[in-house]
């Protein structure tokens, strides 16, 4: 017998990704919908096989894309649970959330979930990567999503955490990575732009994140900060425990990463500077 929990799977050209997670949730959870943004290679083919319920919606951004899905999609289930094409649920968190959920207290709007990477086959276990808590279970009547770029979702509290772990193993090589990162960064760039004027004196728990980020990220040096994460990252919190998959993790998600956000952001504002003289 299949959850009460609808997942959502966000899509575009996922050959590779989208199967493996399907047949990790196809008979667990009751319902499972997919919303792709126009994928050109065998994505929706392989959602087929799997799903009758597939929707497609022009990609704006991820907070976009996530805000559509709750809002549009006829759901059967109060709980729903957002997935990437690139993870799975442990068998551990399966039966984690089959006993909590039928039990959860109707003011709980919410359930956090740690998030396990894999990068070239090796779990990121080191470096202050994990445990990466995310807002991933919600009622959907209450949840909304925040910020274009590493978008968070957001309900009313209280909300509660599970132990057990997402895994996020993707099929895909480091040349996709880089360049999806290199397009994130200019995403996180252009989000950096509009934090500049961003009102400090929110309360809420995302707002909160955002302060400490302002405070203690973006007050130091651009371009410099960079290279004092990864340095804290790799030494510190003893990033290179995991191996050279990790050095080249660490260096290119810790170091490389934010600095070509920095560049692109430090291009941005010369941009402006010289289109105002």
């Amino acid at each position: 017998m299949s959850l009460s929990v609808s997942v959502i799977i966000l899509t575009h050209n996922e050959e590779l990704n989208l199967e493996l997670l399907l047949k990790n949730v196809k008979g667990w959870a009751s319902d499972i919908f997919i919303v792709d943004s126009f994928s050109n290679d065998k994505t929706l083919e392989i959602a087929t096989k799997y799903t009758d319920k597939i929707y497609q919606h022009k990609f704006k951004d991820f907070s976009d894309q996530r805000n559509w899905a709750l809002r549009n999609l006829p759901f059967s289930n109060e709980w729903v649970l957002f997935l990437d094409a690139d993870e799975r649920l442990s068998d551990k968190l399966k039966i984690e959330i089959e006993k909590r959920l039928p039990a959860v207290k109707p003011q709980i709007n919410g359930f956090y979930i740690k998030r396990r990477v894999y990068f070239m086959g090796r779990w990121m276990k080191h470096g202050g990567y994990y445990p990466h808590w995310l807002l991933r279970l919600v009622r959907h009547k209450k949840a909304s999503c925040e910020r274009e770029i590493n978008e968070h979702l957001v309900v009313p509290e209280p909300t509660l955490k599970l132990k057990e772990d997402i895994l996020h193993i993707s099929e895909k090589d480091l040349t996709f990575w880089i360049a999806k990162h290199n397009r994130f960064a200019t995403m996180e760039a252009l989000q950096l732009m509009k934090d500049r004027g961003y009102n400090l004196t929110s309360q809420s728990s995302v707002d909160k994140k955002r302060m400490l980020r302002w405070r203690r990220w973006n007050k130091m040096p651009v371009l410099i900060r960079p290279l004092f994460y990864f340095l804290y990252r790799y030494f510190i919190k003893l990033g290179f425990l995991d191996g050279k998959e990790g050095l080249i993790f660490h260096f290119l998600q810790g170091f490389w990463y934010f600095f070509l956000i920095d560049a692109k952001y430090y291009e941005m504002q010369m941009n402006i500077a010289q289109g105002n003289k």
